[in-house]
């Protein structure tokens, strides 16, 4: 039964629909457009972990946490594009996300966001951040769409 259970799992990673999944992801992935986006996102992943100390963000140690680890969760998240977009594609929406908590960050963690640099700084990254998440999750969908046509 385990013989059973082995050859069935080399049969669907031979499949053609899988296997033209894979080559779709591929094609999308080897696109300049994706590495630019990937690029991007990387940096923009690494700029929010930096930001707290570049814009100055003096008295929010919350939210100098709460950047510095959506920064580098975001960094890591674009990492993983750029390297196996077929498998991380669908985490678009996690970079997303990130930008959007980035937006409401200053007010959620802080309490009182009142100094223009962190609103500023937060508003203009996490808008960024959630452009550049749907323009991942696009790449990803741009296989589909040629299929339909």
């Amino acid at each position: 039964m385990a013989t059973d259970a082995t050859h069935s799992t080399t049969h669907i990673e031979n499949h053609p629909d899988l296997m033209a999944l894979r080559g779709r992801y591929e094609a999308a992935a080897a696109k300049p457009m994706a590495g630019l986006i990937e690029g991007l996102c990387l940096l923009a992943g690494l700029y929010l972990a930096i930001s707290p100390w570049v814009a100055g963000f003096d008295g929010f140690n919350a939210l100098k946490v709460s950047n510095l680890i959506t920064g580098i969760a975001l960094a890591v998240l674009a990492m993983g594009f750029g390297s196996v977009l077929e498998r991380t594609h669908g985490l678009g929406w996690v970079a997303v996300a990130i930008g959007a908590w980035t937006i409401v960050a200053p007010w959620v963690v802080s309490g009182s966001a009142d100094t223009t640099k962190t609103i500023t700084n937060n508003a203009i990254t996490g808008g960024v951040i959630c452009l550049l998440g749907l323009a991942t999750m696009g790449m990803g969908l741009g296989g589909r769409k040629s299929r339909a046509h």
